[in-house]
């Protein structure tokens, strides 16, 4: 592009995804009336809660429809901070919370407020795909970590500490993860909590999926490096808020503080509406807790299916501890990932997200957060291509 509409550097930073291919193709195919079945969608399949639609609506009835402070109105970070408490154990004042437009704002805000052109961040991998990207248009170095199918992709400490240089500067964690469903237990969470306190680096924990473990314990690794995390949360995954666009942060006052400011001058305060809706989502806790546990028992049942079906077929698939996905190896198939998605499309009528952009090699993502009905002609289907 040239003339005065000239791109940016950091525009033009961003690496192209090399999913769009395969997502534009299922488009197309499904405008064509093909009958595709998408296993890409990472989003639960359950609708919000009842309770929480209700809040909403009064918030609008009541005309709670204004700006609000930027970090959110006082109640909810009071919610928040009681959560917090609560679940966690993890102590944040009210004025140690800010909620922010989904749990990716308050990641970029968090990056921006902490990381300088140069710092390198250590992202255990696979990895969700924005990390990375976020941490780059910083002018930060994304250092990838790597996980193996093998241990359930859980991180080995030994390794991240190995990645430590004078230039690191953060940890980046997601337990439960998006795209392996890992689940980092205590042990893990002990020693990369000491190797954050050896070499002064921050924590930065995305807990998303936190209400979506199976055979795991979840825990914050903010009750090991209290001093060291920003810890991530939001209620999309949980309470099926996806749209709702409610994300939230933990920390100490001045980071927080840097936050705001960053946001006061960017998309300013989350959905009023919205942040009414999660305050009904962490107040009434006996609804909400009912809905999680209905949801958390449909995805177990899913998870064991799809895991025991695709391995049944040969495709190497652990069984994931959290979230929704399962990463299957599809070399079978074909040696590339992203033509073995191609395949998968194109002869099974399957969507699957390639692992390129996970950094997973010879693997795809497929989301479970879809009816038992879905899950088994999936495996059919891919069982046909496979011969």
């Amino acid at each position: 592009m040239s003339g005065p509409f000239l791109l940016s550097e950091r525009a033009l930073s961003l690496k192209p995804s090399a999913t769009v291919a395969v997502t534009s193709r299922a488009l197309e195919l499904r405008r064509q009336g093909v009958d595709v079945i998408s296993m890409s969608v990472g989003e639960p399949d359950f609708d919000t809660p009842e309770h929480v639609k209700a809040a909403a609506i009064a918030a609008i009835e009541s005309g709670k429809t204004k700006y609000t402070a930027v970090n959110g109105i006082p109640e909810l970070r009071e919610a928040i901070s009681a959560k917090f408490a609560r679940e966690n154990g993890l102590e944040y004042a009210p004025d140690c919370v800010t909620v922010t437009s989904g749990g990716k704002q308050a990641l970029f805000n968090a990056f921006f407020a902490l990381l300088n052109p140069g710092d390198e961040v250590l992202i255990p991998a696979p990895y969700w795909v924005s990390y990375p990207e976020m941490v780059a248009l910083t002018g930060a170095v994304p250092v990838a970590v790597p996980t193996t199918p093998e241990s359930g992709f859980l991180l080995d400490p030994d390794e991240l500490e190995a990645r430590v240089t004078p230039r690191t500067r953060m940890i980046v964690l997601n337990s439960p993860g998006n795209p392996t469903g890992a689940v980092f237990p205590p042990e893990v969470l002990l020693a990369v909590a000491a190797v954050a306190q050896r070499h002064d680096l921050v924590i930065v924990t995305d807990e998303m999926y936190e209400h979506l473990v199976y055979d795991a314990e979840q825990v914050s690794i903010g009750l090991y490096a209290p001093e060291h995390t920003l810890t991530i949360n939001g209620a999309s995954k949980a309470y099926a808020m996806t749209g709702w666009r409610i994300g939230y942060a933990g920390g100490s006052k001045g980071v927080i503080a840097a936050m705001n400011a960053l946001q006061s001058q960017s998309t300013s305060n989350a959905s009023s509406v919205s942040q009414y809706a999660t305050l009904a989502a962490l107040s009434d806790q006996a609804h909400t807790a009912a809905f999680v546990d209905m949801a958390r028992a449909a995805y177990r049942e899913r998870r064991d299916r799809i895991v025991s079906g695709l391995n049944g077929l040969g495709l190497r698939t652990p069984t994931p501890q959290g979230a929704f996905y399962v990463m299957a190896d599809t070399t079978p198939i074909h040696p590339d990932e992203l033509e073995a998605a191609r395949r998968i499309l194109d002869d099974a009528r399957v969507a699957v997200v390639p692992g390129t952009d996970f950094a997973a090699p010879g693997q795809v993502r497929l989301s479970y957060a879809t009816s038992m009905a879905n899950i088994e002609e999936v495996l059919r289907r891919i069982g046909g291509l496979l011969g």
